[in-house]
C-alpha cells in the first residue's frame, strides 16, 4: 500500500452532531421544516449540495447563502472549541512517519484548514467534495485525494466512519478501515465489507 486518505468528520474530529446541531437551527431560524431522515441524507454530501438540500426542507434563502451562513456558524464553534477526537492527532502523526498522507472530506476546505492550522498536522494534501462533481457516496473526493498524492487508488488504505464515506471509499477501491461513529452508526451491511477498529488510536497498529 501506498498511502492512507482519512475522513475528517467523525474520523479525526467529533464534530458530525455540532454539522446536525448547526444545520438544524440555521434552517429553523429560516423557515425550514427539519425531517427525521434529513441527519443522514446530508451525510457524506458537498457543500452545494447539502445547501441544496436545506432549501427543499423550505429555507427561504438561496442555496448560496445557506452554506455561506452554516459555514459561518462552523466557524464560530470551532473557534470556540475544535473537539479534535481522543488519539486521532497521534494517529495522523504515526501514519504520516510512514506513509504519505491526504484528507478527503466532505466538509468546505475553509474548515479543513481550520482543523490543519489549530494541530499543525502534516498532510501535504487535503480536498474536499465541494471542488468535485459529487459528493459522497460518489467516490469523486477520494479519487481526486489519490490523484494529487500521485497514486493508485488501489494502492490507498481509505479511513472512514459513515454509510455515505465508506460506500464512497470502496467504489473507489481502496482498503477501507472503518471506525464506527458511535452517534450514527454505519448501516451493518456496508459495514460488513470492511475492517472494523475500535478506535482511531488503533489505525497504527493495523497499518502494520
Amino acid at each position: 500500500m501506498d498511502a492512507v486518505i482519512f475522513d475528517l468528520d467523525g474520523v479525526l474530529i467529533d464534530s458530525e452532531q455540532v454539522w446536525d446541531e448547526v444545520r438544524q437551527s440555521f434552517a429553523a431560524a429560516h423557515g425550514g421544516v427539519w425531517t427525521p431522515e434529513a441527519t443522514r441524507a446530508m451525510q457524506g454530501m458537498s457543500t452545494p449540495e447539502w445547501a441544496a438540500y436545506l432549501v427543499s426542507l423550505g429555507v427561504r434563502l438561496s442555496a448560496e447563502e445557506v452554506s455561506a451562513g452554516v459555514i459561518a456558524e462552523m466557524q464560530k464553534a470551532y473557534a470556540e472549541h475544535l473537539p479534535v477526537l481522543p488519539g486521532a492527532a497521534e494517529a495522523v502523526q504515526a501514519v504520516a512517519s510512514r506513509f504519505p498522507v491526504a484528507i478527503a472530506s466532505s466538509a468546505p476546505l475553509v474548515l479543513i484548514r481550520v482543523f490543519l492550522d489549530v494541530t499543525g498536522l502534516p498532510v501535504p494534501v487535503a480536498v474536499s467534495s465541494e471542488s468535485c462533481a459529487a459528493g459522497k457516496p460518489s467516490p469523486d473526493v477520494y479519487l481526486a485525494a489519490a490523484s494529487q498524492l500521485g497514486v493508485a487508488p488501489e494502492s490507498c488504505y481509505a479511513v472512514e466512519d459513515s454509510t455515505n464515506g465508506l460506500k464512497a471509499a470502496l467504489t473507489a477501491g481502496m482498503t477501507v478501515l472503518a471506525v464506527p461513529n458511535p452517534h450514527f452508526p454505519p448501516a451493518a451491511d456496508v459495514l460488513a465489507q470492511v475492517r472494523v477498529l475500535g478506535s482511531i488510536a488503533d489505525l497504527p497498529g493495523a497499518l502494520a
